[in-house]
């Protein structure tokens, strides 16, 4: 069987795991740094890291209109933490005193940044997460986001289990419970939390090139 040529964004964050957690998953993973490496690709991962730095980023490599058109066309995408935020329709949560994160608008969902709190917020749990056998995912929190609103076709793969706080003040485990983690819409894939950093699991990356895969068979029968 032919590998789904995979590219990560290779602008910062976890770029290295993401390429290994891919390649044991059955792709011919590359890291993307400029227009042309991203025209090969048949797939596309957006990992964690800093979303306004991420923006300021693509806009530095000249990557973020090619990077929006190509999503736009249906380019199978996956965003982990700020990956999650760029995807994205729209951010909440921004500090305005910094510069403003510019989300690709691959996903009808409103996502907030740094939504559990700060760093020492950052926490750790399991997750059952749709459409991946085999029981629950153990999912990894630094300074994530989460999914406040999502779109008609917008769907659910993983919610923090617990119910909601009534307690605005609260932070890390507590804040997370009920909240949106997981979500797909069509190719596009997004998790607040770092897979990547699970070793031994790479059942969301298999997820991941799955959808990858079934696009190319798509296009093929087209």
């Amino acid at each position: 069987m032919t590998k789904p040529v995979i590219g990560v964004l290779a602008l910062q964050g976890g770029v290295a795991e993401h390429l290994a957690a891919l390649e044991r998953s059955g792709a011919d993973a590359r890291p993307v740094r400029r227009a042309e490496e991203l025209a090969a690709v048949q797939g596309i991962v957006l990992p964690g890291g800093e979303s306004t730095t991420m923006t300021r980023l693509l806009d530095t490599f000249e990557l973020y209109e090619p990077l929006r058109e190509r999503l736009a066309a249906g380019l199978p995408a996956y965003g982990s933490c700020a990956g999650m935020i760029m995807l994205s329709r729209e951010v909440v949560g921004e500090d305005r005193e910094l510069p403003a994160v510019r989300p690709l608008g691959a996903l009808d969902v409103v996502v907030r940044r740094n939504a559990f709190g700060r760093q020492v917020d950052s926490f750790e749990t399991d997750l059952e997460f749709a459409g991946i056998p085999d029981g629950p995912v153990h999912a990894v929190f630094i300074r994530a986001p989460w999914v406040e609103k999502v779109g008609a076709d917008v769907q659910v793969l993983a919610e923090v289990p617990g119910t909601a706080p009534d307690d605005p003040d609260a932070t890390g485990r507590d804040a997370a419970a009920g909240r949106i983690v997981a979500v797909q819409q069509g190719p596009v894939l997004a998790t607040a939390f770092h897979p990547e950093l699970v070793g031994g699991d790479e059942r969301v990356h298999r997820y991941f090139v799955q959808i990858v895969r079934a696009r190319l068979g798509s296009a093929a029968q087209a």
